[in-house]
């Protein structure tokens, strides 16, 4: 399974993102998804995760401001990211896992995408 993501940047406090993750390669195993992120000198979080019948689970800093959602049909996995905050600054990753449930740990996740840098300015 490889795993592509997109849609990093800069944008200012208050600001919106959208970033994306398209999976490809053994896609039929897939069945968590989810969002880490990784400051610097910093270790890898949990943004928010999303089972394949859509149940997610969102880390208490960014509840109300961040959503996850996916399509099954496309392989997509997406996260809406509004209400930016500087603390909101990170390399962003998309991850997938063939177990079912709810998984939050970063070592419980298989595949993982390359990153892509979200930058918030204050």
């Amino acid at each position: 399974v490889q795993l592509q993501a997109s849609g990093g940047g800069l944008v200012q406090a208050g600001g919106s993102l959208r970033l994306s993750c398209a999976a490809s390669g053994g896609i039929l195993s897939i069945n968590g998804m989810g969002w880490y992120r990784q400051a610097p000198g910093k270790q890898r979080d949990l943004v928010a995760i999303i089972t394949r019948g859509g149940n997610t689970h969102y880390a208490d800093s960014v509840k109300g401001r961040f959503t996850i959602s996916r399509d099954n049909a496309k392989n997509t996995v997406s996260l809406q990211m509004n209400s930016l905050k500087p603390e909101d600054t990170a390399v962003y990753f998309c991850a997938a896992t063939a177990r079912t449930g709810y998984y939050y740990y970063p070592y419980e996740y298989e595949y993982w995408g390359q990153g892509t840098q979200v930058t918030v300015s204050s």
